[in-house]
């Protein structure tokens, strides 16, 4: 009986362990540079209603996770069998061993196997290695850049703007003068006498002054009350029309009142054109003879009973309608005046800048250069692909989807490519490295590499390439073919054409094809210090490193 069941639980364990493992594990290489990347993949084997959940840890033992890939799903009939990658990395060199992962399935551990790996050192050859002198110390850019320079410039023209507008509208105020509408004028003129009085001109020995607006006054009066050229006038003939008005107009005049009023009115003539100083009671005197006067004449004027009542109400509208238009107007004024001088002076500081300084400085430094920009950024030098490409360049350059650059008849003979860089044919700079390795292991021809290039840009919108080639050697020695020339490429978003001038190395090894893409605008010099700067930094890595 014994030995029945233990044969029994053989079996089940047998049949246990020979149960087909759920992850399996695979890297794709176990020797590796420092700083190298390690692709461990991991594979999970399930049926279409298992819940999957991969590890996502900044590390896997003593290695790095430097990027973490997408899934990728395979269908085997009824089962599906799900990829996940990920970049390992190390920076110190030595052997680590990537352990055991553990990969939730239906909420159950399933564990990759361990592996081994090593991380070398990068060999330098420091009696072949180029020496450079220590370079100065580099200024630190200020971490808040100068976007705040701009806002202070916009600040201060708003203020110029708003001091400029403030100053004319207390101009257009001083200069306003505002007319009150009186409803009758003798309101208007007793209104005035008030005015006068509180002057105190004659108490300030201001005497002509004070006649000839008390004249005024009264002359005023009589010509909008009874409709006689009063203002024109001489004394008599005012004087001689005031009495013919009287009779034509049925006024209860008295003698004695246009008398009074004569009396003032050549005492004012007196004080006019013959300098005389009348005493203080004579100008009391004479302030109420006017006074009096135009009393007496409002008096004596019948009364008129108005009976369009709304004609004077729709008078009064189009007094205050033109009163706002007017107010509206001032306002406009001052606005475009205010946008007008602040234009000017922009205007004038701009010119004064591209007379001192050239109009190029000026576009450079104010308009902005994009350029201009990227050489003065800080630089990094890296290597890209495999076999890899050094290369200094003013930004990191990302790595591109190859299937998207690479025609298909190509990727069918290609057995590794990657891609990378920055910006586009259509911008104002581009650079583009690439590295190719070939299922075929051959010499690689470099005038048919430049070809296809250009074939490649002209497939994307280049026209009318001129190409010039020469021999291009790196400082280590390795030699490829350099072309160089103009095309001019259309924008099909901007609907816009630019002519570039580019730059393409290319250099065969075993089996592989690393290249270097440079364009710019056409006489950009920026973009020509770029170009110089990123293809002296040039260096290469042979397949056999």
């Amino acid at each position: 009986m014994k030995l029945k069941l233990y044969i029994l639980f053989l079996l089940t364990s047998v049949a246990l362990f020979a149960q087909p493992k759920k992850v399996t594990t695979s890297i794709d290489t176990t020797k590796n540079k420092i700083g190298a990347e390690f692709k461990l993949t991991l594979k999970a084997d399930v049926d279409t209603l298992s819940k999957v959940k991969f590890p996502n840890s900044k590390f896997f033992g003593a290695l790095e996770v430097i990027q973490s890939y997408k899934i990728d799903t395979v269908r085997k009939g009824a089962r599906y069998e799900l990829i996940k990658k990920y970049g390992l990395t190390q920076f110190d060199s030595g052997k680590y061993t990537i352990p055991r992962i553990p990969v939730m399935i239906n909420g159950k551990a399933s564990f990759s196997d361990s592996i081994k790996v090593e991380v070398n050192d990068v060999k330098v050859d420091t009696l072949k290695q180029k020496m450079y002198d220590i370079k100065d110390i580099a200024q630190v850019e200020s971490p808040m850049g100068t976007w705040w320079i701009y806002v202070l410039i916009v600040i201060a023209i708003g203020v110029i703007g708003f001091f400029i507008y403030k100053f004319i509208k207390k101009i257009q105020t001083k200069e306003k003068v505002e007319v009150i509408v009186y409803k009758t004028p003798i309101e208007k003129a007793t209104t005035l006498l008030q005015q006068l009085e509180s002057k105190e001109l004659w108490q300030k020995g201001e005497i002509k002054n004070y006649y000839s607006e008390l004249t005024d006054i009264a002359r005023n009066y009589i010509e909008e009350e009874i409709h006689i050229p009063a203002m024109e006038s001489t004394t008599s003939e005012l004087i001689e029309g005031l009495r013919k008005a009287a009779k034509q107009q049925k006024l209860k005049l008295s003698n004695e009142t246009v008398e009074n009023l004569e009396k003032v009115l050549k005492q004012a003539d007196l004080v006019k054109f013959a300098k005389v100083k009348p005493l203080e009671f004579e100008i009391e005197e004479d302030k109420k003879r006017i006074s009096n006067s135009i009393v007496t004449i409002h008096k004596s004027i019948p009364e008129v009973v108005e009976d369009d009542d709304e004609l004077a109400l729709w008078n009064e509208q189009q007094k205050e309608l033109a009163r706002l238009q007017k107010l509206k107007k001032q306002k406009r004024v001052r606005i475009i005046t205010t946008i007008g001088i602040v234009l000017g002076m922009i205007v004038i500081a701009l010119g004064s800048l591209i007379y001192f300084k050239g109009f190029d400085y000026v576009k450079d430094n104010l308009i902005g250069h994009p350029t201009k920009d990227l050489i003065e950024s800080e630089w990094v030098y890296s290597e890209y692909g495999n076999p890899g490409v050094k290369v200094e360049t003013p930004k990191v350059l990302k790595r591109l989807d190859v299937s998207k650059m690479m025609p298909k008849e190509v990727m069918a003979v290609v057995k590794e490519a990657q891609m990378f860089g920055y910006g586009s044919m259509f911008d104002s700079f581009y650079i583009l490295v690439s590295t190719t390795t070939f299922k075929q292991e051959g010499t690689v021809d470099l005038e048919k590499s430049i070809e296809g290039s250009l074939k490649a840009m002209e497939a994307r919108g280049a026209q009318n390439i001129i190409v010039k080639t020469e021999d291009f050697g790196t400082q280590k020695g390795i030699t490829g073919k350099k072309a160089y020339g103009t095309m001019t490429t259309f924008d099909p978003v901007q609907k816009k054409s630019e002519k570039m001038y580019y730059e393409v190395l290319v250099f065969g090894q075993n089996g592989g094809l690393q290249q270097i893409l440079i364009m710019h605008r056409e006489g950009d010099k920026y973009g020509q210090q770029i170009s110089e700067r990123v293809l002296n930094s040039t260096e290469l890595q042979t397949t056999q490193e």
